[in-house]
């Protein structure tokens, strides 16, 4: 099972990756993140219909971990999908609002299930077997209406639930993210700024691994500059959208070798100049 889903999930993340690089407008981005993750999903699904666990820790390991990772996803990309084509147009005041309204609802969804939310934060196990298992859901527990509904071939009582979890996480960051940016907007009158553009010609993801190098190095404010802001900062000097940064940073993580990829070249590069102005 681990093999099966691990490459589905390097696939996906790869598709995903180069989808949020090529695609600069957020809706047309959602779409297509949407359809690749249906996709894979629906692999998923074939697959665990057929696949037979060899016990229940491993069912459990599934259902808990792996599948919300899949489902996470979809919710967070038909989220911003939902946000950007109700976003109002007006001013930025009336576009702040809007999001403001958005976070409370994350905030009345995180209080609602703040049971769950400590559950699976601290790692706690003494109800995987009636959250992660098919068919052992119990009505005490605070079920949803749907879940009589789906495919309980490829569905527990809980795994859902902790998918949304792991979304609004994702989708808070990304409403902080563009908040941020209108704060930005709205001193940009203010910032007379150098007379030359300066244009980043490296990869988004490049900068992006700049920018939390920089955060973990704590080089701006004594360190108590939050990334939000030196990212939305950058992009205002760059002028250049990096997107669901949060999200290409979960991936360079997630990467078994290279995470630093970008920082070390910088690191060879200064290393190699300095050797060659020696040698002159």
């Amino acid at each position: 099972m681990k093999s099966f889903t691990l490459s589905l999930q390097n696939e996906l993340d790869s598709q995903l990756q180069s989808i949020r690089l090529e695609s600069e407008d957020p809706i047309k981005a959602a779409e297509l993140s949407i359809k690749v993750l249906l996709s894979a999903i629906y692999k998923l699904k074939k697959f665990t219909i057929r696949y037979k666990f060899k016990d229940e820790a491993e069912e459990i390991e599934f259902f808990k971990h792996i599948k919300p990772q899949f489902i996470s996803r979809l919710i967070y990309h038909n989220h911003v999908f939902n946000i950007e084509t109700k976003k109002p147009h007006g001013g930025e005041k009336i576009v702040k609002k809007y999001f403001n309204s958005e976070l409370n609802k994350l905030r009345r969804h995180f209080d609602d299930n703040l049971d769950l939310y400590r559950y699976f934060r601290t790692n706690s196990i003494y109800l995987d077997h009636k959250y992660f298992v098919r068919n052992k859901y119990d009505i005490k527990l605070g079920l949803d209406t749907f879940h009589f509904e789906v495919d309980h071939h490829f569905a527990t009582s809980h795994d859902f639930k902790i998918a949304k979890l792991i979304a609004n996480d994702l989708i808070q960051a990304y409403i902080e993210d563009e908040l941020a940016k209108l704060s930005f907007m709205e001193s940009k009158n203010k910032y007379l700024g150098p007379q030359t553009k300066l244009n980043w010609t490296a990869t988004k993801t490049s900068l992006i691994e700049l920018i939390y190098a920089l955060h973990a190095q704590g080089v701006f404010d004594n360190g108590k500059t939050e990334i939000k802001d030196i990212a939305a900062y950058l992009e205002y000097a760059f002028d250049i959208d990096l997107g669901d940064y949060y999200r290409t940073y979960l991936e360079l993580r997630m990467r078994k070798t290279g995470r630093t990829k970008f920082i070390d070249t910088l690191k060879e590069a200064l290393s190699k100049r300095m050797d060659e102005q020696e040698e002159k």
